[in-house]
């Protein structure tokens, strides 16, 4: 009798594994399925910062593919723009895989397209990882920024070159 139980509880142990890792399967199926829509990356590709906690710098680029892949702030995106292939993970050889950036207008906290925006270079204001072009929906919210913030030159995202990003990293 005691082997015929301890012959049904190896069994009975064998099905609760077979059960957990089956259980395991699925969840991480589920998971790889959604990440070719979307990376879930929590943290900056350039900088390893934790992007939730820079909601008014965070920017956001979308692939051709249709995935995207968040940034903490504009300078760490444009990194990014400039030099892809330095992020393997990310599978993205060229810009020219890249469809749209947006970035977010420090001032309303609105989403709007990056190549829209105005970029205030030289403020007192610092981004989350040190000196950095910040991004704004009008002439107008220009002016209130650097009323406030100061700044020394005002860009389009045309006029970025990697040297300019580099320039913010000294």
């Amino acid at each position: 009798m005691d082997i015929i139980d301890k012959k049904g509880g190896i069994e009975v142990m064998r099905l609760k594994f077979f059960l957990v890792v089956a259980l395991m399967g699925a969840i991480f199926a589920k998971e790889s399925n959604s990440t070719k829509t979307i990376w879930q990356n929590r943290l900056d590709p350039v900088y390893l910062l934790d992007i939730s906690k820079y909601p008014k710098f965070s920017t956001k680029m979308v692939l051709k593919n249709g995935k995207t892949i968040e940034f903490a702030s504009v300078k760490s995106m444009m990194n990014f723009y400039f030099h892809p292939e330095k992020y393997p993970e990310y599978r993205v050889k060229s810009r020219d895989e890249i469809d749209k950036m947006f970035v977010k207008d420090y001032i309303t906290g609105k989403e709007i397209n990056a190549k829209d925006a105005w970029y205030v270079f030289g403020s007192r204001l610092v981004g989350p990882h040190g000196d950095d072009l910040i991004p704004l929906s009008s002439k107008t919210n220009v002016e209130l920024f650097m009323k406030k913030y100061g700044g020394t030159r005002v860009f389009r995202i045309d006029k970025f070159t990697f040297g300019l990003i580099k320039y913010l990293d000294m």
